[in-house]
C-alpha cells in the first residue's frame, strides 16, 4: 500500500540519522518524469575516524566516486540535501532490518521492511579495503586463487580484483532497483532468486557474486554455472564445496543447456563473438528479468564489414582495420540494445570499468519491462540500420528461430 512520500522519507530521514544502527543506504533512479538527480547513485555508511564517527557519503557519477565525510553535527544537512534530490529509490540496511523505498508514478511510496534473521555486523573502519563490497581478504579471492595466504591480493590480480568489484556494484544496484520497480519478485530462502552465469569459465565473477548477494546483502539465490567444458565444471565445483558456496554447475552450451526452473537472472560474462548473441537469445526466451551481459569480441560483424560494401559516405570508416574493428563493436552491441528493446526491454549500454584496467568494459543490461514496440519505431531504426550496411546479426537470427 502506497504511503504519502513525505512521511516515509521522514522515516528514512530518521534511519540515515542513526549512527548506532545503520549499517548502510542506497539511494538511486529517479522520480517519473522529473529531472535526475545529481548523482547516478549514492552510498551511506557511518566510520570512526581519528576525530569521531562520521557519515561517509560516497556518490557517483557517470564516471567516478566522489567521497565526503561529515561530523555527526553536519550529518543532517548532508542526508537532508540527499532527500531533496529525486531518487526513485531508497535501499536502507539497519542492524535488525532491511527497508525498500520506491517512489511511485503518483509520488508516493511503496515501503517494505523485513527482519534480519539475526543482526548484521558492521564495519566503521574507514580504511577498510576502499570500501570495497568484497575486501581483497574474502576467503573467495584465496580460493580463487587471487589474493595470497595472508589474503593481500597478488600484484599480477590487482585488474581481475578491479573488475570483479566495478560488476559488483553493478550487479548490486541493478538487483536493488529491479526489486524496488517491482521487474524481479522479491526472493525468499523457499524461493530464491534463481540466477544463472552462462560460459562461466573459471567463475571468478559467479563465486564473486554468490558471496556479495548472500553474505554482504543477505538474499537468498540459487546460481547455476554454465559452461560447455567439464573442466571447469570440475574445478568450479571444488571451489564451491571449499567455500559452501550455494552454487551448482553443469556442463552444455548457452544454447542447448536446459534449466527448470528458467532463471530469473542471466549473466554472460566476456562470452566470446556470438556466446553473448545465444546468451541474450536464451535470457528472450526465459523471459529473464535482469540481463547482465559484457561482450567479448566481435568478429561477426567485423568479418561482414570486411566483405560487404560500405555505403556511401562511410568508406573512410572501414578503410583502415583498426576503424573497422572499432565500428563493428559498436554497430554489434548497438544492434544488440535495439534487438533487445524490440523484445520488451529497456536497455543501458555502460562501462563497467575503466579502459586501463581492461579493453573488455564494455556491459549492457537489459530489464524486462515488457513493453512492445507498439508503433514499431525501434524495429524501423533497426531495418535501415542493417540494410544501409548489408549485415545480418547474429542474435537477430537467433530471435528468429
Amino acid at each position: 500500500m502506497s504511503e504519502p512520500l513525505l512521511v516515509v522519507m521522514d522515516r528514512v530521514r530518521g534511519l540515515l540519522l542513526d549512527p548506532d544502527t545503520l549499517v548502510r543506504a542506497v539511494a538511486s533512479g529517479r522520480h517519473k518524469g522529473r529531472q535526475p538527480p545529481r548523482w547516478r547513485r549514492v552510498e551511506l555508511r557511518y566510520v570512526d575516524l581519528k576525530a569521531g564517527r562520521h557519515l561517509q557519503v560516497v556518490a557517483y557519477d557517470e564516471t567516478q566516486a566522489h567521497t565526503s565525510n561529515h561530523a555527526l553535527a553536519a550529518a543532517p544537512a548532508a542526508v537532508d540535501e540527499l532527500l531533496r534530490e529525486p531518487f526513485g529509490n531508497w535501499h536502507v540496511e539497519t542492524l535488525t532490518e532491511v527497508h525498500q523505498i520506491r517512489v511511485t508514478k503518483k509520488l508516493e511510496a511503496m515501503a517494505h521492511t523485513s527482519a534480519r534473521a539475526e543482526a548484521a555486523e558492521v564495519d566503521r573502519g574507514h580504511d577498510r579495503d576502499k570500501d570495497r563490497l568484497l575486501p581483497e581478504s574474502d576467503p573467495v579471492f584465496r580460493a580463487l586463487g587471487l589474493s595470497d595466504a595472508q589474503g593481500r591480493m597478488k600484484p599480477s590480480r590487482h585488474a581481475k580484483y578491479r573488475q570483479v568489484e566495478e560488476f559488483l556494484r553493478l550487479l548490486d544496484s541493478s538487483i536493488t532497483d529491479a526489486i524496488t520497480k517491482g521487474r524481479l519478485r522479491r526472493p525468499t530462502p523457499e524461493e530464491p532468486l534463481r540466477i544463472a552465469d552462462l560460459g562461466c569459465g573459471n567463475a571468478y565473477l559467479t563465486f564473486a557474486a554468490e558471496r556479495f548477494l548472500t553474505s554482504v546483502r543477505g538474499l537468498p539465490i540459487h546460481l547455476t554455472g554454465v559452461d560447455v567444458r567439464e573442466q571447469s565444471r570440475d574445478h568450479n565445483a571444488v571451489i564451491a564445496a571449499e567455500l559452501g558456496a550455494g552454487a551448482e554447475f553443469v556442463v552444455g552450451s548457452i544454447s542447448g543447456v536446459q534449466l527448470d526452473p528458467a532463471p530469473e537472472v542471466v549473466l554472460a560474462l566476456h562470452a566470446c563473438d556470438t556466446a553473448t548473441d545465444e546468451a541474450l537469445a536464451r535470457a528472450v526466451e526465459w523471459h529473464a528479468s535482469l540481463v547482465l551481459a559484457a561482450p567479448c569480441c566481435h568478429h561477426d560483424i567485423a568479418a561482414q564489414l570486411r566483405s560487404a560494401a560500405t555505403p556511401t559516405p562511410y568508406a573512410m570508416l572501414t578503410r583502415h582495420g583498426i576503424l573497422r574493428e572499432r565500428l563493428a563493436d559498436t554497430l554489434t552491441d548497438g544492434l544488440r540494445s535495439s534487438l533487445m528493446r524490440a523484445q520488451g526491454y529497456r536497455v543501458d549500454v555502460m562501462q563497467f570499468v575503466e579502459s586501463k584496467h581492461t579493453p573488455r568494459n564494455t556491459l549492457l543490461r537489459a530489464v524486462r519491462t515488457g513493453a512492445p514496440d507498439s508503433d514499431g519505431a525501434v524495429r524501423r531504426e533497426y531495418d535501415e540500420l542493417v540494410e544501409l550496411w548489408g549485415i545480418t546479426p547474429r542474435l537477430a537470427v537467433l530471435l528468429d528461430a
